[in-house]
């Protein structure tokens, strides 16, 4: 009786590590953008500062610094993660050009990966940086979502 439990124990461990790998590496699945669990997560950076300002951006999360970057005007910085179990991921990013210095969150799970969130779910997940605040856009095409800055 122990053994036929073990074995089944194991068939449903194997059969869910297959399954998972498998939606891991199904990239070309985007009805819901990247809804599949733990789906790759890719931010795109672009300075469109109508200022011609060079942009220097700094992001980090919980356990990783992306370093310091600049870049021109119609540039851009991408990088590329996937979300923790818990969908908790979060990116912040400091810009800074001239003399402003300015802090948002590029990636929250709660807003970038949700099917509750009101600007939905990226899989690319691609922002406008301009003066007045970070602009998400959308992959339909529509009005792109923007932002006030956090500081």
């Amino acid at each position: 009786m122990v053994s036929s439990t073990k074995h089944h124990f194991f068939f449903v461990l194997i059969t869910f590590i297959i399954l998972l790998r498998t939606s891991l590496s199904v990239g070309h699945i985007s009805s819901a953008d990247g809804e599949l669990p733990f789906s790759p997560k890719h931010v795109v950076i672009i300075n469109k500062l109508t200022s011609r300002a060079g942009l220097v951006l700094h992001c980090t999360n919980k356990k990783k610094d992306l370093g310091f970057k600049a870049i021109l005007v119609d540039e851009s910085f991408d990088f590329t993660f996937r979300v923790n179990l818990r969908k908790t991921t979060q990116y912040t990013c400091t810009f800074s050009w001239a003399e402003y210095v300015k802090t948002f969150d590029i990636f929250r799970a709660d807003r970038d990966d949700s099917t509750k969130s009101k600007i939905g779910i990226c899989r690319e997940c691609v922002w406008h940086i301009s003066e007045t605040g970070p602009c998400r856009v959308r992959s339909d095409g529509g009005a792109p979502f923007c932002f006030p800055w956090a500081s």
